[in-house]
């Protein structure tokens, strides 16, 4: 794990490299470091940018004079808002606008223009609502509309649903499904790269049609079988542990090939999720689990070409090194028509090799290989390569002197009659470049190559209510879209990079909104008691007050620990949770760390603040933040410094997570089993926090399975220890939203008895002593 110096937060930065080259990234950045970190100087560049148009995403007021119920209800009841470039005119975005309608945007004209009504997304026939449509994506012609309804979610990412195409013309609507099926329930469908190509897939397998109506569909694959071999879609572990996404597949630039994966889970033990309700017997769904040191899918690379009347289906074989090796495929990238960037990881996750594919071939050439003593991250960031695939940059760690490895952009040229890189590291510094974005080659930049040069910011201007960001940039690098996340109430800004100014009524909008404030501490070794933390980085932790806070009064403390090892807890991120209302409306101090092993190691420090009462602290975790916060249990049993601790969904022992999770951390148990035994939470638990511990769980949890939870109660009926038990019937990782209400509120209830004793001011407190 890489030391860290600073608070992080993410900043689009736009930036000049060398001749020829203007690279777009995001950069995690210090807050002690000054107001901003700026990209480099470019010849000719403007100074700043623009935001032309800003579409809120959220409208959601603090309404501290609301009852909590409300304020709860309040959380789950936002519209959702979608937002992307038409690859069709660079000058265009579609939105859905909070009337429901589509419209399309050209930020060159100032034009709109409504594409789909809301009343589309509706279907009624006699009085009665035939669908319902929730997703939606327009053709690249715009000409058409794909509506999905009847969604059902699956895991994080995938679902089932029901599609209809719908012509924007002429109204007509017509079924998507495969010949000689009717009420087809897909797993997927969506539009191509060009006119109105349509991809679907069905039983686990490929279907391809080159147009809305012209003729049946291609069915690209045969083998699919359901839950065992999985063509274009991820099984579980790839789409959580890997490609964390629901799709296995890639469209080529031009739309004549996709390359999908092949998954294969014939080997891979199941995991039964058992069905309680809705039938006399109970039921139970199966799917494949590699649990840690279990057998993992295969996995098989192809391209099939989809131009001309023939298709033709290649494989990819990976560089000889790796042929025979249990591997995964963590990342494909089209980097031309014909050519693919892949990198292959090894189940140790400790190597990586990232290779450039010839489609007509099936050969692939070895550019860059990775390796770690501990592990590796990032590997499923893409990289960017020049037309001629000389040149490629990427994100490296990079060591800063003393202060440990950083990702930062490195260039890797590829040097005539060899087969090694010249590699040049482009940025330095204790911060971290998180993405890159756009490669923009035709841009013609001069660029200075002195260590110390001219830096400049793109977003610094938004700094009030905007400083933490995601963003898509157009294909031909002149607009982006920003999606601010915080610290304000997040929205979406349209930025120009060849204007000057800024939206000033956004950050007029944003003033005032925020009921809870916020701050970042750097807690220095000077108040940890281990010795062994001297060689660990500072902890950072995000303090959120009421918005009446004062110094003169003690106040409850929550710590929030619900980020998993490599994520950023600590940012500007703007979060609704039950903690934002304990914080907002019940005098309670929220505190959240990063989750890089950081978990206990300021407890004492924070506990020790004059305005917070030591004999109020409660912790909350959820998945890898539970198994924390019942470390931290076991850590502070002498002193019982923690009053209350909830946790959903709690790890107990990483033998029976997921294989890629467990041992990218932990190894192997066939050659790590003592490290396995070693963070098993159970052993040593023996105690309770005097307020009694909240656990809740979904029974058909497919991430953390309740067997976690199972163990654990039975372990705590073993020490005699009293808890409460909030089970959720039927439901997954991700509670449904009815569940989640009730959770939030219960959560709320809990914390509020053991946080909330009255706020004794310390005058009082010393008058009693």
């Amino acid at each position: 794990m890489y030391p860290r110096q600073a608070v992080l937060e993410d900043e689009l930065v736009f930036g000049t490299l060398f001749p020829g080259i203007a690279v777009y990234f995001f950069l995690e950045r210090s807050i002690n470091g000054g107001l901003a970190l700026f990209s480099e100087l470019i010849k000719d560049a403007p100074e700043s940018l623009t935001a032309n148009q800003r579409v809120s995403e959220a409208d959601v007021e603090a309404g501290s004079e609301r009852d909590n119920g409300e304020e709860v209800r309040s959380l789950w009841s936002r519209r959702q808002l979608w937002l992307g470039f038409q690859s069709s005119a660079y000058a265009e975005v579609v939105y859905r606008d909070h009337s429901g309608h589509v419209v399309k945007f050209n930020f060159i004209l100032n034009e709109t223009e409504v594409l789909l009504r809301n009343q589309t997304f509706v279907h009624v026939i006699n009085e009665q609502v035939d669908f319902k449509a929730v997703k939606y994506s327009l053709s690249p012609d715009l000409k058409f509309a794909l509506l999905a309804y009847d969604v059902k979610q699956v895991y994080r990412y995938s679902y089932t649903a029901s599609y209809i195409v719908y012509n924007l013309h002429t109204r007509e609507v017509w079924e998507v499904t495969p010949p000689e099926v009717q009420n087809a329930v897909l797993q997927h469908a969506a539009w191509g790269k060009r006119g109105q190509q349509l991809l679907y897939i069905f039983e686990n397998n490929i279907y391809y049609q080159s147009g809305v109506r012209g003729g049946s569909s291609l069915r690209v694959t045969s083998s699919g079988t359901h839950e065992v071999v999985f063509n274009g879609l991820a099984d579980w572990l790839y789409e959580e542990e890997i490609l964390k996404s629901n799709l296995a597949y890639w469209w080529s630039p031009d739309g004549d090939r996709l390359a999908f994966l092949t998954i294969n889970d014939t080997l891979v033990p199941n995991m039964a999720l058992p069905q309680f309700t809705g039938s006399t017997y109970p039921r139970g769904l199966h799917y494949p689990y590699p649990m840690a040191g279990q057998v993992n899918p295969s996995v098989r690379l192809s391209v099939v070409s989809l131009f001309g009347s023939n298709t033709h289906t290649q494989e990819l074989v990976p560089p000889e090194r790796l042929r025979m090796r249990d591997l995964y495929v963590a990342m494909v990238k089209w980097i031309s028509s014909t050519h693919l960037a892949v990198r292959w990881l090894k189940r140790s996750q400790n190597a990586s090799v990232l290779a450039v594919c010839d489609t007509a071939t099936g050969s692939c050439i070895e550019r860059h290989q990775e390796m770690s003593e501990a592990w590796l991250t990032m590997q499923d960031r893409p990289p960017w390569f020049s037309r001629d695939r000389s040149r490629l940059f990427l994100t490296l760690p990079v060591k800063q002197g003393g202060q440990g490895d950083f990702q930062h952009i490195s260039m890797l040229i590829k040097k005539l009659r060899s087969d090694q890189n010249e590699v040049r590291h482009l940025t330095s510094g204790d911060w971290e470049v998180t993405r890159i974005i756009a490669y923009d080659e035709n841009n013609q930049i001069i660029v200075s190559t002195l260590g110390l040069f001219p830096r400049r910011c793109l977003t610094c201007g938004l700094k009030q209510g905007c400083t933490f960001f995601d963003a898509d940039i157009s294909p031909d690098s002149h607009h982006a879209i920003l999606r601010c996340k915080g610290p304000g109430v997040p929205s979406v800004l349209l930025l120009n990079f060849e204007d000057v100014t800024y939206n000033l009524p956004l950050r007029l909008a944003l003033e005032g909104r925020q009921s809870v404030q916020s701050e970042t501490k750097m807690i220095s070794h000077d108040h940890f008691a281990n010795p062994v933390s001297l060689l660990l980085p500072e902890l950072s932790v995000k303090l959120s007050y009421p918005s009446d806070f004062s110094e003169s009064y003690l106040y409850g403390l929550l710590l929030m620990v619900d980020t998993p090892p490599g994520g950023q807890g600590v940012s500007d991120e703007f979060r609704l949770g039950f903690d934002w209302l304990l914080a907002s409306s019940e005098q309670v101090v929220m505190a959240r760390v990063d989750g890089r092993g950081s978990g206990f190691r300021g407890q004492r420090y924070l506990g020790k603040l004059p305005y917070i009462d030591p004999t109020r602290i409660g912790i909350y975790g959820e998945g890898y933040g539970g198994y924390v916060a019942l470390e931290m249990l076991k850590a502070t049993a002498v002193d019982s410094s923690i009053h209350c601790a909830a946790v959903q969904a709690p790890v107990i022992d990483w033998s029976m997570y997921a294989s890629a999770f467990s041992e990218r951390y932990l190894g192997n148990p066939s050659t790590d089993d003592q490290v396995y035994q070693a963070s098993q939470v159970l052993p040593n638990l023996r105690s309770q926090p005097r307020g009694g511990l909240f656990l809740a769980h979904g029974t058909a949890d497919a991430d953390v399975h309740f067997q976690h939870s199972a163990e654990l109660i039975k372990h705590l009926i073993h020490i005699g220890a009293n808890y409460t038990m909030q089970i959720y019937p039927d439901e997954g990782h991700f509670l449904s939203p009815g569940s989640q209400l009730q959770l939030t509120q219960s959560l709320i209830g809990y914390f509020r008895g053991c946080l909330l004793a009255s706020a004794l001011s310390l005058r009082q407190q010393q008058d009693e002593d």
